[in-house]
């Protein structure tokens, strides 16, 4: 039976929360002080209908200065101009407009109603009667869940390895096990596909990835039935949403999942491939605080470039009122915006 676990870092800047699968990390959720409500997954708004697009069943709903998109039935079209109460069912991406469903009527201005669920009860979504773990133990499993939710190549257990890459249109998953000879090689690349299915449902998951999802299974002949209860039982924590299509002639299996927050990589991400002046500033406030825990009492000196620096100012006032006005922020403008030193 699967044991999930729940971890909660309220840090400087952002609380992050995480769940594992029998130990490893299985979902990965980020706060960020000045998140905007209003498309904040759960959240619940009156917006109204600004336009209706009858040849796509969907209408833009204007909520209060951010837009969105509904879905809707022929036979339940919306009117331009009314007022509605809606939930917000998956946060924007990629320049992409959030998606709400349709509560009922309402009247007044565009407003938020109810917030979206803090990180806190999000967690208990997941496992509900677990204790929630927080602490040491929970930034280091924090710290661990992002470093490899933004990883491409991920081991598999029993050997072999996975390569999970987003592109604009599908999210490509390539399984190798190498090169593999003798009479079990049917027995390992039969249990190699059962692995990776196990594993791009958690990897998936934790990466904050969906929508068209293409899997290249390794081997020939393969159990098409037994693959397809495979993936059922290991993207089922995804559902309702999920489509699985059978295995193809070219040895790859065909699924949608459902995308209902931002990916990891974009809430990190600086959009250009690597990590986000406020991704490293929150990175070097976390460093700082465990270097004073360490070293109760001594002076601290951070170095990093000048544009961290500037995006780690907004929280040197909260860490001095937890460690003491015993730091400084150095720059040196030659240096790569990644690397990040306290001394």
């Amino acid at each position: 039976m699967s044991v999930r676990k729940l971890y909660l870092d309220r840090g400087i800047g952002e609380t992050r929360g995480v769940v594992t699968l029998d130990g490893a990390p299985e979902r990965l959720l980020i706060a960020r002080d000045g998140d905007g409500p209003l498309t904040q997954l759960g959240a619940r708004l009156v917006g109204r209908v600004r336009k209706v697009e009858p040849a796509f069943a969907s209408a833009f709903i204007d909520l209060g200065g951010v837009e969105a998109l509904m879905s809707f039935k022929p036979d339940a079209r919306p009117v331009e101009g009314q007022a509605i109460e809606v939930e917000i069912r998956s946060e924007p991406r990629d320049g992409k407009l959030a998606t709400v469903r349709l509560i009922g009527p309402a009247e007044g201005k565009p407003r938020l109603l109810t917030a979206a669920p803090d990180i806190a009860e999000q967690l208990t979504f997941f496992a509900r009667d677990t204790p929630i773990i927080e602490g040491r133990q929970a930034r280091a499993m924090a710290d661990a869940a992002e470093a490899e939710a933004l990883e491409t190549l991920h081991p598999l257990p029993g050997g072999g390895d996975l390569a999970i890459e987003p592109t604009r249109a599908l999210v490509a998953i390539d399984v190798d096990v190498g090169e593999r000879k003798g009479q079990d090689v049917k027995r390992v690349t039969r249990q190699a596909n059962h692995t990776a299915l196990a594993e791009s449902a958690r990897l998936l998951r934790l990466k904050g990835l969906g929508g068209i999802v293409v899997i290249d299974l390794v081997g020939r002949g393969h159990d098409g039935n037994a693959l397809l209860t495979a993936a059922r039982t290991a993207f089922a924590p995804d559902n309702p949403g999920v489509a699985i299509g059978p295995v193809g002639r070219f040895g790859t299996m065909e699924m949608t999942v459902p995308r209902r927050g931002r990916a990891i990589r974009d809430i990190l991400g600086d959009g250009a491939g690597g990590l986000s002046d406020l991704t490293l500033a929150l990175r070097l406030i976390r460093r700082l605080e465990a270097a004073a825990a360490s070293d109760p009492g001594g002076r601290l000196v951070a170095t990093c470039a000048p544009s961290v620096a500037q995006a780690a100012k907004p929280y040197a006032e909260t860490l001095a009122s937890r460690i003491g006005a015993r730091f400084v922020i150095e720059t040196n403008t030659d240096w790569p915006r990644d690397r990040l030193d306290v001394r």
